[in-house]
């Protein structure tokens, strides 16, 4: 053995530092043990060869190895990275990793679910905007049917009980066929949706009913990101807020069908001209298809898409089938049902523009609605007029007036205006009016202006009052139809304290001594100017308000003894209510034109209409016997065609700008003017040469207008006479005063009974208030004309003194068909021969 120091056998794990060849053997460098990364092991136990742990050359080399190991694991992670790193060349490097995904996914999901928070929290539901509530008024006739919808916006909204349920299950079948199991939102529709559009599958929203519905009523209809998402979170709340059945109802009131038609039952009406509660499976289907392109799908307008809309319909059906909402059966033997080319106007076009004018300044002026109300709309307003005398109405105009024009040859026939309206005497209802050729041509509505004179149709008046009052002439005579008067033309009126007025009569011709009933029917101006003195003006004018006149009519008020001539300018419908009270007896109803007003399916109040007695029955019923004569024998002979018992008066403006005729049956009052207008500067004009006649007169046109319309108005009706009470005395002739030439004396009141006179004041005598009269004996004579048992009058219409039934003949020689001239061969004795008027002496003034 050597005494050289012997090498120690190395502990297992033990690598040597020094650096082996690169030749060595592999088995030989395997005996040092490496870890995974390789790396050699430390010796954990190295510290403990230098004895009790203290540290020593091992324990250092120890600290170097580690930090040595640590510097080799860092080096060995970047070589991982970079090796990897290498690996993901090309498109690898735009695969995100596991972990990239993972946290994406985590942060989408923060952000949506943070999002829909705030978006829950900060939509709230808006009002509805303005476009979505703004609806039509509906003005219907007393029947039901439309006269014509007004506002910017057709729209009638309806409770869903008056949405047939076909209707209702046809929409859910174009639309939304989940709707009462679905949530507000599909976010799975609306994907889908937005992929048919862009894949040109079609514009789809996907949009359930409620979104579609938040998107009518409560936004606009851009298409933008940021109504979308209101419209998303608006619809969430809405779902929670509403039912179903409130969702389905506002979606049907606010959808746009084309036709300017917005909500189903406008266009139900708009298409098939019905309620939204009768469409059955057929139409529904395409009111249904309608909502997905209003415009393209009116196979009238556009007939070339006819074969898209049809698999659309059908598409709409068999959907209805599929959720058993229709028998296929029945489905089977459906046809497409092609809506209407022209259903009823909803424009203001013909009569509907002064109707609906007219009937709103009613329900405001009567406080029923307000203005403001009435043009948010919403409003189902019900009226007195009926369909069946409206068109009599128009179609009598047309026949005896519009149709015997000649604009191009005839300047004066430009000029030409009518005016209409007709009143149930009992009920005080307006069943029809006429206004004007169009309202979209005139807007001026003939029925209600005022600025017309009424001519001789207010004398009526005058001679009610006389009754009324129990007047007596200057001389003290009692006035009744038999009382004699001075008819001379330009007579002198007497008993008036005013200046001279001396009115003449129609042509200048003189009467002399001439009955109240004669100078009713031959229209005497100079008896009647007389007469308006013995009464008293002021009482004329209390009788004319208390039968129907407005007290505010321009011109009754100071008119002096004119007041009977006609100077007022009453409208033609403030004319039908007088008359109608005479009609009624002597008792007045207020008119109305209005039967029944509803909003939202609620009544509104009505205010109540009390009938008043405006004069006694003697003398309403007197007046109409003497009225009934002009019809017989007098100057309006031509309105016996309406072949009932019938009495009236004619009448004329100053210089013929306007002529009248005012009249009744028992069971109908109408009044016709016609009127002269400039159409350029809305200047009154004369109506000398119109429809080439020497001029109009109220026993021409507006009589013969009168006849064909009340003979058409009350057809099937059965024939009434009239059951009159007259004052006593009515059917007596007075002698005439001892000097007749010179007029009846003055007696200083002109409405004091001269102290002579016979006393048979007329007086109610409590006397029954009904439809039949008393005579002597007690017992009743209903339908007649009597007065103690007396009867005048003719009960059946037929005429005096020669006159024919419809045959247009006075009691001479002049034919009434040739512009209404009627006795002795002259003109119509209304009228004035030209623009000197019919206030004569006054040359056109007025008394104040």
């Amino acid at each position: 053995m050597s005494d050289e120091p012997q090498p120690k056998k190395p502990r297992p794990g033990w690598a040597s530092h020094e650096p082996q060849a690169a030749d060595t053997p592999d088995d030989a460098r395997d005996d040092t043990r490496t870890d995974a990364a390789g790396l050699p092991r430390s010796n954990e136990s190295d510290g403990e060869a230098d004895g009790q742990g203290e540290p020593g050359p091992a324990s250092a080399k120890t600290g170097a190895s580690a930090t040595a190991g640590a510097s080799a694991k860092k080096a060995a992670r970047e070589e991982r990275r970079a090796a990897l790193k290498a690996r993901r060349t090309g498109w690898r490097r735009l695969v995100p990793t596991w972990r990239m995904v993972l946290g994406a996914f985590l942060v989408t999901a923060l952000l949506v679910v943070g999002g829909f928070l705030l978006g829950y929290t900060l939509v709230q539901i808006p009002a509805a905007n303005a476009a979505a509530t703004q609806q039509a008024n509906v003005y219907l006739y007393a029947d039901g049917s439309v006269i014509a919808r007004d506002g910017e916006v057709n729209r009638e909204n309806v409770t869903l009980s008056q949405i047939s349920e076909d209707a209702q299950h046809a929409v859910l079948a174009a639309e939304d066929r989940d709707f009462y199991t679905e949530s507000a939102v599909d976010p799975l529709a609306m994907v889908r949706g937005a992929w048919n559009t862009l894949t040109g599958k079609g514009k789809q929203s996907g949009s359930t009913i409620t979104q579609q519905y938040v998107k009518n009523y409560y936004l606009r209809q851009e298409q933008t990101v940021t109504r979308k998402v209101k419209e998303f979170f608006i619809a969430i709340k809405l779902d929670r807020n509403q039912s179903k059945d409130e969702i389905l109802e506002g979606y049907l009131n606010t959808s746009f069908f084309g036709r300017g038609a917005y909500g189903i039952q406008a266009a139900a009406h708009a298409y098939y001209d019905m309620d939204a509660s009768e469409l059955d499976a057929g139409r529904a289907a395409y009111l249904a298809a309608l909502v997905n392109a209003p415009s393209q799908y009116d196979v009238v307008a556009h007939p070339g898409n006819r074969a898209f809309v049809e698999k659309r319909w059908n598409y709409v059906l068999d959907g209805m089938v599929d959720e058993g909402w229709l028998d296929p059966a029945e489905r089977a033997r459906l046809t497409f049902p092609v809506p209407k080319r022209t259903t009823l106007s909803t424009t203001m076009s013909g009569q509907r523009g002064y109707i609906v004018n007219i009937v709103k300044q009613h329900l405001i002026d009567n406080k029923i609605v307000d203005e403001a109300s009435l043009d948010a709309g919403g409003y189902r307003i019900t009226t007195t007029l009926q369909k069946s005398k409206q068109d009599a109405f128009v179609a009598s105009v047309d026949d005896n007036l519009m149709d015997r024009l000649d604009k191009k040859n005839r300047k004066v026939d430009t000029y030409v205006r009518a005016g209409g309206a007709s009143i149930e005497p009992r009920t005080g209802k307006v069943v029809a009016m006429y206004n004007g050729i169009d309202y979209v041509k005139q807007y001026t509505p003939n029925a209600t202006r005022r600025d017309f004179q009424v001519g001789s149709s207010f004398k009526p008046f005058v001679f009610t009052a006389a009754v009324e009052n129990g007047s007596r002439t200057q001389d003290g005579r009692r006035i009744t139809p038999g009382t004699h008067y001075d008819g001379t033309s330009e007579r002198p009126v007497q008993g008036w304290a005013g200046p001279r007025y001396a009115p003449e009569n129609e042509d200048h011709e003189d009467y002399g001594d001439i009955t109240v009933s004669e100078a009713t029917d031959k229209s005497v101006n100079a008896v009647y100017a007389q007469m308006a003195v013995d009464v008293g003006p002021d009482k004329v004018r209390k009788t004319a308000v208390d039968l129907g006149l407005s007290p505010d009519t321009p011109d009754l008020d100071g008119a002096g003894p004119s007041i009977a001539l006609g100077v007022a300018n009453a409208s033609v419908l403030d004319m039908t209510q007088a008359y109608a009270t005479l009609a009624n007896h002597g008792k007045h109803t207020p008119y109305t034109l209005v039967e029944k007003v509803t909003q939202n399916g609620r009544d509104i109040t009505l205010p109540e209409r009390h009938t008043r007695r405006a004069v006694s029955r003697e003398a309403a019923d007197t007046t109409t016997s003497v009225l009934k004569g002009v019809v017989e024998k007098g100057t309006a002979t031509a309105a016996q065609t309406s072949g009932r018992p019938a009495a009236g008066k004619t009448g004329t403006a100053e210089e013929d700008t306007a002529a009248w005729f005012a009249g009744y049956t028992p069971d109908l009052a109408t009044v016709v003017a016609v009127m002269g207008q400039d159409p350029v500067t809305a200047g009154h004009k004369s109506l000398y040469g119109a429809m080439g006649l020497p001029r109009v007169n109220g026993g021409g046109a507006p009589a013969e207008i009168w006849g064909q319309y009340t003979r058409d108005a009350l057809e099937g009706e059965p024939v009434s006479s009239f059951s009159l009470r007259l004052q006593p005395g009515a059917d007596e002739s007075q002698p005439p005063a001892p000097d007749s030439s010179g007029g009846p004396s003055s007696s200083g009141d002109v409405s004091a009974p001269a102290t002579d006179a016979p006393d048979d004041e007329d007086t109610d005598n409590g006397t029954p208030d009904d439809g039949s009269s008393t005579g002597d004996d007690g017992s009743e004579s209903a339908g007649e004309n009597s007065t103690g048992g007396t009867t005048t009058g003719s009960p059946t219409g037929d005429t005096g003194d020669g006159g024919g039934t419809g045959t247009g003949t006075g009691t001479g020689t002049g034919d009434t068909t040739g512009g209404g001239t009627t006795d002795d061969g002259g003109s119509n004795r209304d009228e004035l021969p030209g623009p000197g008027g019919l206030s004569g002496a006054l040359d056109g003034r007025r008394w104040d």
